[in-house]
């Protein structure tokens, strides 16, 4: 061997060796959270609050999950309620009173007993006035409910929740209620610890500090250990959890992140195992390229157009009308999202636990012009610019550049685009300070009652200001009627109404659309986007 070569290759060796000691690769956040069971996961928004029976949001909703548990949970397989804090229930004859069996040995996180009456008492705090929780009309159907919620009784033991021993739970009910368990799987109706409240002075007022870590107590798989506002919610594992044995994760990190572009970088460099969204620029690329990391899971949800009816010219039903008959819901759907989602020319998603509403909202630019001139603006002339609030994402903001695309093409009307971060863009719909707002409704259950009770008059969530007494004439008969068949005729008819009324434009139902990492197992679909993080697992 010639001199010259042989130090090329002694060289060379001496390189590989020196570069493969002192570069060795770096392990990245989602190796490290393999090993040490601990689930990286994006949540798209930073939480407005973690108490439970104010919390509206659904992305708040999903870190609930693992600080809190129900009587019942939702099975992702089946979207039926399973046992959970009540190992079992049982229902009278006439189906108007339920009783819930608590598991033995049940404890709050910081080790006291977890009895019947936390539940009574949480339920009594999420009717009361003084709260003004938004989803207390789930509990309607209970004695007394709606009564107490509104001010028109005001002694809490009139309400039909009793607690006869420490491990029993009695709902009283006015009208039967078969979806009552799965009703308990709500994070609304999660127990909160009573005495931990009154030490804060939280049992009628919001935002206090009991929602802090190292004060925040639950009854979940996982405790609030850190929370970075805008970077980090970090919880571990509860010791004390009914089921802690067989839970496998040690940790969840919850990333607030609300750019999917910033998730997606974060994924691939090896910073999360499971994002919330998904650039939609991205979905073709994962499809072709990598779709084991893509994952596509049916939701029961509905995207759509909120308009606040108290508002001139939102006033005039022709001008809603017009608005939500001048879009190409197919052209969004097929387009901009990429088949990812199916166009919603109703407010109920089809075959709603066997539910179909017969009417919809056509596309049909020719009537929404005609409309809009029998109101008084033909062709647009004299209808004033409208500012349409979106949440501060992808999904929102395009979807609302490609309608004020269509407006002004078609109607001849402009339209201006405000995003707002999520705790804004709901506190505004909240307080009806927005024109047009961009909305979706995840439902509670599946069932058509959780999309149409939305729009009751006066109801929590009707975030529109509009009230028809045809359509709550017609929501109550169906709830007091126990023919399945004449229930979902009652839900036709109302369902007509509203979108005849136009106080809201369906615009597409919704999809789960993320990344995960191999690693993650047990995160199944999930019709109603409920996922119990105690069965979670990640595995090399």
């Amino acid at each position: 061997m010639k001199p010259r070569r042989r130090w090329s290759i002694l060289l060379a060796l001496t390189l590989a060796v020196t570069l493969g000691g002192g570069c060795s690769r770096r392990e990245s956040p989602a190796e490290a959270g393999i090993r040490s069971q601990t689930l990286l996961l994006g949540n798209g928004a930073e939480p407005q609050d973690l108490d439970p029976h104010v919390v509206t949001a659904y992305t708040d909703q999903n870190i609930l999950l693992a600080l809190f548990e129900g009587l019942t949970a939702i099975d992702e397989k089946t979207s039926e309620p399973v046992p959970a804090a009540a190992e079992s229930w049982t229902v009278s004859p006439d189906g108007l009173t339920y009783a819930f069996h608590l598991r033995a040995g049940l404890r709050w996180s910081d080790g006291e007993p977890l009895t019947a009456d936390d539940f009574v008492q949480s339920w009594r705090r999420l009717l009361s006035p003084a709260l003004a929780a938004e989803y207390a009309y789930l509990l309607y159907p209970v004695k007394n409910a709606a009564a107490f919620n509104a001010g028109k009784i005001a002694d809490p033991a009139a309400l039909g929740f009793a607690a006869p021993d420490p491990h029993t739970v009695v709902v009283s009910l006015e009208r039967p209620t078969p979806y009552l368990p799965a009703l308990t799987a709500q994070p609304s109706l999660f127990p909160v610890n009573p005495r931990v409240l009154r030490q804060f002075d939280a049992l009628s007022r919001r935002g206090t500090d009991w929602t802090r870590p190292g004060n925040l107590v639950g009854n979940g798989p996982f405790q609030l250990k850190e929370w970075s506002p805008n970077a980090r919610l970090v919880m571990e594992k509860n010791p004390l959890y009914w089921d802690a044995a067989k839970t496998r994760l040690r940790r969840i990190i919850f990333y607030p992140t609300e750019n999917p572009d910033v998730e997606e970088r974060d994924f691939r460099a090896g910073q999360l195992h499971l994002t919330y969204a998904l650039p939609l620029a991205k979905v073709d690329s994962y499809r072709r390229n990598d779709p084991a990391k893509l994952r596509l899971d049916p939701f029961l949800e509905t995207f759509f157009l909120r308009f606040n009816v108290t508002r001139p010219p939102l006033d005039q039903p022709k001008v809603r009308q017009a608005l939500a008959r001048a879009i190409d819901r197919t052209a969004l759907t097929r387009n901009l999202l990429r088949g990812s989602r199916q166009p919603a020319h109703s407010f109920t998603p089809p075959d709603c636990a066997g539910y179909t509403a017969r009417a919809g909202v056509p596309d049909d630019f020719g009537a929404a012009r005609q409309l809009l001139a029998e109101a008084g603006f033909p062709d647009g002339r004299g209808l004033p610019v409208l500012e349409v609030q979106v949440r501060n994402d992808e999904i929102h903001a395009k979807t609302l550049e490609a309608i004020q695309a269509m407006w002004r093409r078609e109607l001849g009307i402009t339209i201006t685009i405000a995003p707002v971060e999520q705790k804004t863009w709901v506190q505004n719909q909240q307080s009806l300070n927005y024109a047009i707002s961009t909305a979706r409704w995840v439902g509670d259950f599946v069932d058509p009652v959780t999309f149409l009770d939305l729009f009751a008059g006066g109801g929590g969530s009707n975030w529109t200001g509009w009230a028809n007494p045809d359509y709550d004439r017609l929501l109550a008969q169906a709830a007091a009627t126990a023919n399945p068949r004449t229930r979902y005729e009652l839900f036709q008819q109302a369902e007509a109404l509203l979108l005849e009324a136009s106080p809201v434009a369906p615009l597409f139902f919704g999809a789960r659309i993320g990344l995960i990492h191999p690693a993650v197992k047990n995160w199944r679909p999930a019709l109603l986007g409920f996922h119990r993080y105690q069965f979670v697992d990640l595995e090399p």
